[in-house]
């Protein structure tokens, strides 16, 4: 008896790892909480830079049109 169980047990356990490589988590990989901070500082940082070069160019695009 013990020996039919062995070898089941380790035919389930051969087929557990193979169906756990087939069927990986869909789960977004976790992002620590400093991680989370720093991205969101580096998104401020690059959202404050961007309106200030938007705003230069407008600026030489309205002193062109006035130049006109």
């Amino acid at each position: 008896m013990n020996r039919k169980k062995k070898v089941k047990e380790t035919l389930l356990k051969k087929h557990k790892k193979m169906n756990s490589k087939i069927h990986r988590s869909n789960k977004p990989r976790y992002i620590s909480k400093a991680e989370r901070a720093k991205m969101e500082a580096e998104a401020a940082a690059e959202n404050q830079q961007v309106p200030e070069e938007t705003a230069t160019k407008e600026q030489s695009e309205n002193s062109a049109e006035s130049d006109e």
